[in-house]
């Protein structure tokens, strides 16, 4: 027993019991644990900006699970929160279950979703398994794990990288879809938000109306996490600091792939459009960009290295089952 209970104390943080962390000398707000994605880092960092003196741990959903935790271990660790904020995790990380099974263990615990916006970034898609989210296996990319579809099928079709190049033009982002995805990215965000009754319909108006608000299809800007940090803080009843949250703190996602918006994609939506990719990078080193001749070059590379069978994307099976899309692609 006696074990079992040091086992349970070494998990919590020092200054939740008893004992002072370095990093908390001086705080005494409520006790805030943030669990999520790439995207809950910030959500973390706009939570201690916006509620002074709150003690915030930040638990990556990478982590779940690791070393054969129990859900009913890792629910006794966070009991002595006042506060979990929650993205949606599923099954698989714990073998008891996902999120909700957590949350029903933690019934003050509050969900936030997870931000994904395609419309600025169409062409954008993952390769690979995704069958399995707790052991996803994607092919990489010159940009981590982000592809581009043109890129992907126009190697699948056989087409050199100088034909592929010659793709990323209007005409064909127009055929492919790529000018009328705003309407159904919104749909998705706004349906995935409802589901765990967190709507987000008035929250993208807004970062719509203030122009690109991110970064690559899932990594979203500062703003945007700042927002949703606010919100928890608001529905947990703690009146969060009238602050942007952008303008004290620096955005962590900037230091990962950055997915350019293509120009006519950037002309429609009235924001600054290139074809320059940013690579993820380590913290403090120099930002390095590739042009989309380097990109698709790259790419093609590491198409060669592949097993064919795992260059898979549900983008690439629905073009492949489209006869227009395919005369596109052998055509243009």
């Amino acid at each position: 027993m006696a074990l079992r209970l040091s086992r349970l104390l070494a998990a919590v943080p020092r200054s939740w019991t008893g004992r002072r962390g370095s990093d908390e000398i001086g705080l005494n707000g409520p006790r805030i644990a943030v669990i999520g994605n790439c995207q809950a880092k910030g959500v973390a960092e706009a939570v201690r900006i916006l509620a002074p003196g709150a003690r915030v741990r930040l638990i990556p959903m990478s982590t779940l699970g690791r070393g054969g935790q129990r859900l009913d271990a890792f629910a006794a660790t966070l009991k002595a929160c006042d506060h979990v904020f929650s993205q949606p995790f599923p099954a698989g990380f714990f073998p008891e279950g996902g999120s909700d099974a957590l949350r029903e263990r933690l019934p003050r615990m509050r969900l936030f979703p997870s931000i994904v916006f395609t419309a600025f970034h169409p062409d954008a898609v993952y390769v690979g398994d995704l069958t399995s989210v707790a052991r996803v296996k994607l092919v990489p990319s010159p940009l981590g794990t982000y592809h581009s579809a043109i890129t992907l099928f126009g190697f699948l079709k056989g087409l050199p990288p100088e034909r592929i190049v010659g793709l990323f033009r209007e005409a064909v982002f127009s055929q492919l879809g790529y000018l009328d995805a705003w309407d159904l990215a919104a749909a998705d965000l706004i349906a995935s938000s409802r589901a765990i009754g967190f709507d987000l319909s008035d929250d993208l108006l807004r970062w719509s109306r203030g122009g690109q608000f991110m970064h690559n299809i899932n990594h979203p800007r500062l703003t945007v996490l700042g927002d949703i940090a606010a919100r928890l803080l608001r529905e947990a009843g703690i009146a969060p600091r009238p602050v942007a949250v952008e303008a004290y703190a620096p955005d962590a996602l900037l230091d990962d792939a950055i997915w350019p918006v293509y120009p006519p994609v950037a002309t429609l939506y009235g924001v600054a459009g290139s074809t320059v990719f940013k690579r993820r990078q380590r913290r403090g080193a120099a930002p390095e960009t590739i042009g989309l001749d380097a990109f698709v070059a790259e790419s093609f590379a590491i198409y060669q290295a592949q097993p064919r069978e795992t260059l898979t994307c549900h983008r690439i099976e629905h073009w492949a089952a489209s006869p227009e899309i395919r005369t596109l692609f052998e055509t243009a």
